[in-house]
């Protein structure tokens, strides 16, 4: 059976030289697909996709992708191999406008990013609308939508999203969990963590729980909807 297109794999480490956070976790994603990380607060989720990402060291495990065994590279070498990652907080430039986000998102870019550009203003019209507007403007859920925006203008095959729906109304997470399943439908990679476990699973092909930074469960969403333990243990019955 070929290997999942990301994956980290039996990941141990932490930050920096402090204690251990994951404990032989594996996090994967096919092509194409959308692959949720949930469980309750402290858990390691987004420790986790940070690990993915080389934000930290792992001790143990490796992190590969399409094949390439990355655990070494730098984030920034990793963003030039086709990852992009969206934090939770602090993900967008306040002062400058929409369009200008999206513009230095495209900053290893040296092609033509007119139609990357015109592909987020289709997925994301508010965008279009306020693309003049600063960003420091908008509301929670729009800025998401800029955020989203500017990791796409890199043309990643792998898009990590920290609680992309964190503090948004229920109406605006629908509409960016739409959002979403469509960028995913273009063959792009999602790897997500989210506070919203019961939605995110909904839509996803994947679904890992983590519990104390190790698996406590993996399997596709809809099973993990179905599972009796885990609805009862993380998703409040």
């Amino acid at each position: 059976m070929s290997e999942p297109f990301l994956i980290g794999d039996e990941m141990t480490g932490g930050y920096g030289t402090g204690a251990d956070i994951l404990h032989g976790c594996t996090i994967a994603v096919e092509k194409g697909q959308i692959a949720v990380i949930v469980g309750p607060n402290g858990a390691g989720k987004s420790t986790a996709m940070k690990a993915v990402f080389g934000m930290l060291n792992v001790r143990e495990g490796a992190v590969r992708l399409n094949g390439e065994d990355i655990t070494s590279l730098s984030p920034q070498d990793r963003v030039a191999k086709g990852m992009a990652f969206v934090p939770q907080t602090q993900n967008i430039f306040t002062s400058m406008t929409v369009e200008e986000n999206l513009e230095m998102g495209a900053f290893l870019r040296r092609d033509d990013i007119s139609v990357t550009m015109e592909q987020v203003y289709t997925l994301f019209p508010i965008l279009r609308e306020k693309r003049r507007q600063a960003a420091g403007e908008l509301s929670g859920g729009q800025r998401q939508q800029v955020a989203v925006g500017r990791a796409l203008m890199t043309q990643p095959q792998v898009l990590m999203l920290d609680e992309p729906t964190a503090g948004v109304s229920p109406i605006v997470m629908d509409e960016l969990f739409d959002r979403i399943i469509e960028v995913a439908r273009t063959g792009i990679s999602i790897l997500m963590v989210e506070q919203n476990a019961r939605q995110a699973l909904e839509i996803a092909d994947k679904g890992y729980v983590l519990v104390q930074g190790r698996n406590a469960y993996t399997d596709t969403g809809q099973a993990l909807l179905a599972d009796p333990e885990v609805r009862r243990t993380f998703l409040g019955g």
